[in-house]
C-alpha cells in the first residue's frame, strides 16, 4: 500500500491532542473510532482496553484508507463512517490486534533477517491470525470475506483447528510456510546478486503464494510500515515486553469474554538484543580496575592508625594505587566470505561506540587462513568504518588467536561463522559473535553471541 495514501489529515486533526483526536462542540476528544472503543470496553473492558494503549488519527482525505496502521497509530479515513457500527467494532479490534502483536515491527524486523519479504503475503498471514482470534466474540462482525487461519492452512495442505493453530502457528512462521516464491532466473555477477538481495527483481509466486494471495484478495492490506516503525533494538525489545505483559492481563482479566480466546503463540517476543548483550559483556570484561599496592595502607588502616585498641596493632592492610594500564580489546574478523556486510557494519558501530564508552584500546586482526591484517587503536579512538575488509580464503582460526595473545588482550571477540579449526586455546576470555544463519555452530570454547 503506497504510504501517501495516509496523507490528507486536516489541520485541525493533525494538530489535535492524542495522535489526531480532535475536540467537537462539547469540548470532549474524539476520533472516529471512538464509539466502536466504547463499545469494546464494554463488553470485554480488559482486552478492550488496549485501544486505549494506542493513537487513533483521522485522515480527511477522501482517497485514505477506511482504516489502517504503522504500527503505534490507527488512522481511520472517511469511508470508516459509513460502516454499521458492528463492523466498526470488528474493523477496530482487528488493528488493535495487529498493534499489540507487533505486526508492523514484526515485518521490517523479519526483513532485516530475510532480506526480501513480501508486504502483502505478509499481511494476510496476520490478518488470518487476527481474525481467528476474534472469529468467536459475538458483539463484533468482521467482514465476510476476511482471511481465516484454517483457511489459509488449508491453502498448504494443512487442515487444523482454529484453537490448535492460534496455539501453533506465529506470524513468523506462518509466513515461512507460505512463501514460496521462486528466486529469479540467475544472469551471474555482483550487481544482479545484490538486486536479488535487495528485493527489486521480482519472485514470481508459487503455488502456495498465490493460493493466499487469492484468499486475500477481497481484503484491503492494512499494515502500513513507515520510516519509525523500528527504533532501537533496546526500545523494540521493550515495547514487545510491555505489550505482551498487556496481553497476558487483559486476556486474565476478561476470562471468556477476552477477545483474545486461545492466541498464545503469537505473542510478541521478548528477545534482548545481542547489542546490549554485547555491551553488558564488555563492559564486565574491559571495566578498569584500581591495583592492589602494598607501598602504602589503606584509608581504615589510617583511620585506626594501625591499631585496635591501646596495646593491639593491625595487620597490614593494603591500598589501592592508581588505575591499571587501559583495558585492551582484540578484535579478529573472519573474512572469509560468509559475513555479510550490512552485519559486519552493524557490529563495527557498536564496536566503536563501546570502546570509546569504555576508553579501551583496540586491536583490529583480520584474517582468513592466515592474518591478513593488524591494526592497533589508542584507547577510546576506534575507527573501523574506513578500513576494508577483504578475503575469501577458508578459515583457520589458529594464527589469528595467535597473534591476539602476542597483544595481552583483556579479551578478545571473534565475528565468524564458527566454520574453522581454532588449534590455539588461549588464557583470555573469548566472545564468539555469530550471525544468526550459523547460530546451531558449536563454539569450541569461551562464549557464544548470536547476532540476528
Amino acid at each position: 500500500m503506497p504510504a501517501d495514501r495516509l496523507t490528507g489529515v486536516s489541520g485541525t486533526a493533525a494538530a489535535a491532542h492524542d495522535g489526531g483526536s480532535f475536540a467537537n462542540d462539547d469540548g470532549l476528544y474524539r476520533h472516529r473510532g471512538t464509539r466502536a472503543i466504547q463499545r469494546m470496553v464494554e463488553f470485554a473492558p480488559s482486552t478492550g482496553g488496549l485501544a486505549l494503549w494506542v493513537k487513533h488519527q483521522d485522515l480527511e482525505d477522501p482517497d485514505a484508507v477506511r482504516i489502517a496502521t504503522d504500527g503505534t497509530t490507527i488512522f481511520y479515513g472517511p469511508g470508516f463512517q459509513r460502516v454499521p457500527r458492528d463492523a466498526q467494532v470488528g474493523l477496530v479490534a482487528h488493528e488493535v490486534l495487529h498493534i499489540a502483536l507487533c505486526h508492523t515491527q514484526r515485518f521490517v524486523d523479519l526483513r532485516q533477517r530475510l532480506g526480501d519479504v513480501d508486504l502483502q503475503l505478509f499481511n494476510i498471514c496476520a490478518d488470518a491470525i487476527v481474525n481467528s482470534a476474534l472469529s468467536g466474540v459475538s458483539w463484533l462482525r468482521l467482514e465476510p470475506t476476511c482471511v481465516q487461519l484454517d483457511q489459509l492452512l488449508a491453502s498448504t495442505g494443512l487442515r487444523e483447528s482454529v484453537e490448535k493453530s492460534l496455539l501453533e502457528w506465529d506470524v513468523e512462521r506462518l509466513y515461512r510456510a507460505i512463501d514460496d516464491r521462486r528466486e529469479p532466473p540467475k544472469k551471474g555477477g555482483r550487481q544482479h546478486d545484490e538486486r536479488r538481495q535487495s528485493g527489486s527483481t521480482p519472485r514470481a509466486d508459487g503455488p502456495r503464494a498465490a493460493r493466499a494471495r487469492t484468499l486475500g484478495a477481497a481484503t484491503k492490506p492494512d499494515l502500513v510500515p513507515g520510516p519509525d516503525s523500528q527504533g532501537t533494538p533496546e526500545a523494540q525489545a521493550t515495547q514487545a515486553r510491555e505489550w505482551s505483559e498487556r496481553i497476558v492481563r487483559a486476556h486474565a482479566g476478561d476470562g471468556a469474554h477476552s477477545m483474545l480466546r486461545a492466541l498464545l503463540a503469537d505473542l510478541p517476543k521478548t528477545r534482548t538484543p545481542w547489542e546490549q548483550v554485547l555491551r553488558t559483556r564488555l563492559a564486565r570484561g574491559l571495566a578498569t580496575r584500581s591495583g592492589i599496592s602494598w607501598s602504602r595502607p589503606s584509608r581504615s588502616y589510617i583511620a585506626n592508625q594501625g591499631r585496635i585498641g591501646p596495646h593491639r596493632r593491625l595487620p597490614w592492610e593494603p591500598g589501592f594505587g592508581a588505575k591499571q594500564p587501559a583495558p585492551r580489546l582484540v578484535l579478529i574478523v573472519d573474512v572469509s566470505g560468509s559475513i555479510e556486510d550490512t552485519l559486519l557494519e552493524r557490529f563495527a558501530r557498536e564496536i566503536e561506540a563501546i570502546t570509546r564508552r569504555l576508553e579501551a584500546a583496540l586491536v583490529l586482526v583480520v584474517g582468513d587462513d592466515q592474518v591478513r591484517r593488524v591494526t592497533q587503536f589508542p584507547p577510546g579512538r576506534a575507527d573501523l568504518g574506513t578500513l576494508p575488509f577483504s578475503g575469501g580464503g577458508g578459515t583457520d582460526f589458529t594464527p589469528m588467536l595467535e597473534e591476539a595473545d602476542r597483544h595481552r588482550p583483556d579479551l578478545v571477540v571473534v565475528l565468524t561463522d564458527l566454520d574453522g579449526p581454532a588449534r590455539c586455546r588461549p588464557r583470555w576470555p573469548v566472545i564468539w559473535a555469530v550471525p544468526e544463519t550459523h547460530q546451531h555452530a558449536v563454539q569450541p570454547f569461551g562464549r557464544k553471541l548470536t547476532l540476528s
